[in-house]
């Protein structure tokens, strides 16, 4: 069974940075695509960031274009979300997403989240 593990949400002043991590394990196929994304008190979830593991090809929101840059250790199983210069609207619970689009482990994984808090 594939599980996605998050971690390095915290809170954080306006203008501050975190970076998260999100470790996979428990999977065989060699690539698939994996993400971040958010829901904040009474919005929809919304798709963040997401990068391919077999060619680092990326897609950020508009709303973090700029100021979010995620990143891959496909050695190490993880994919990473470094947020800079954090705003208010950034509050929410960041949620780990994987996509596995061949073989068993063909489906859509996520984790438990990690809650981001950003204050003024």
């Amino acid at each position: 069974q594939v599980q996605l593990v998050e971690s390095g949400g915290g809170l954080v002043q306006a203008g501050g940075s975190l970076r998260l991590s999100c470790v996979a394990s428990g999977y065989t196929s060699a690539y698939y695509d994996k993400g971040w994304f958010r829901q904040a008190p009474g919005q929809e979830r919304e798709a963040v960031a997401c990068i391919s593991t077999k060619d680092g090809s990326t897609y950020y929101a508009d709303s973090v274009k700029g100021r979010f840059t995620i990143s891959r250790d496909n050695a190490k199983n993880t994919v990473y979300l470094q947020m800079n210069s954090l705003e208010p609207d950034d509050t929410a619970v960041y949620l780990c997403n994987a996509v596995f689009f061949s073989g068993i482990d063909e489906g859509v994984y996520w984790g438990q989240g990690t809650q981001v808090t950003v204050s003024s």
